[in-house]
């Protein structure tokens, strides 16, 4: 008799997982009523690099979520290859992923939330996350990066076993947490009754008033479920643009 699968539980994992992007960005940067999603990288809208990574890396359910302009977006894509929602308040990243609730709710498996202005993480990189989440039993897995200048980004505090004890933002961080090099992304990997079941805990009570997806963190941490982090090989893969200058510097790093 031949022995279990290894890669078996992994096919399954992709198998019941959703990807969530966040694409609802205005983008005024940019100085364009075209929205930022669809600025273009190495020739390509920013967004469908990303929802690339998503389905070759297995994951065959894509939900966008989409805002300003957001018939722009829905027109570059082929109808059939992912579906959409509608951000019609950017109230934040929680809130973003509120509108796709709908969509989620009757979900057994796991809910992955990339960015839609980060093109550069790879289908290599989302395969290691998640191998990482199922693996490790967690109810939610943090992509994270080691960058040599971490000023701004919220850190990765861990605990003594490798977990993650919680993501201390650059305002709130003591000296020794800021001597810390590794940065939350933004990009979350959930189990989906563990973000399903918290999503509505999520409040606005901060200085801007939105709801933010790494609350969660807290929240998960607080209820004793475990999480984890997965460092991305290439800290570009985590980068963000929000601007011409840094699509641009996006653009240097990969020629």
């Amino acid at each position: 008799m031949s022995g279990a699968d290894p890669n078996f539980a992994l096919r399954q994992a992709f198998e019941s997982t959703i990807a969530v992007v966040l694409a609802a960005g205005l983008g005024k940067r940019f100085g364009s009523d075209r929205p930022k999603v669809l600025q273009l990288f190495r020739g390509r809208p920013l967004v469908h690099w990303v929802s690339d990574a998503l389905h070759q890396s297995g994951i065959s359910r894509v939900i966008i979520v989409i805002g300003h302009h957001g018939e722009e977006v829905e027109k570059s894509y082929d109808s059939s290859a992912v579906e959409f929602v509608w951000q019609y308040e950017r109230l934040g990243t929680g809130h973003a992923v509120m509108q796709a609730v709908p969509l989620l709710q009757n979900h057994r498996g796991h809910i992955l939330v990339l960015l839609g202005d980060a093109p550069c993480v790879t289908p290599q990189t989302i395969t290691a996350l998640l191998d990482l989440h199922v693996g490790s039993h967690a109810a939610a897995t943090i992509l994270s990066a080691e960058v040599d200048d971490p000023t701004g980004y919220g850190r990765i505090v861990r605990a003594a076993d490798g977990t993650v004890d919680g993501i201390v933002e650059h305002r709130d961080a003591d000296e020794t947490t800021r001597s810390i090099r590794e940065i939350n992304s933004g990009m979350i990997c959930f189990r989906s009754d563990a973000l399903l079941a918290n999503l509505p805990r999520l409040t606005n009570h901060n200085h801007q008033q939105e709801y933010y997806l790494t609350d969660l963190i807290g929240l998960l941490r607080g209820e004793g479920e475990k999480v984890m982090a997965y460092i991305a090989p290439d800290p570009r893969e985590v980068l963000g643009v929000n601007s011409p200058e840094e699509l641009a510097l996006l653009e240097r790093l990969h020629t």
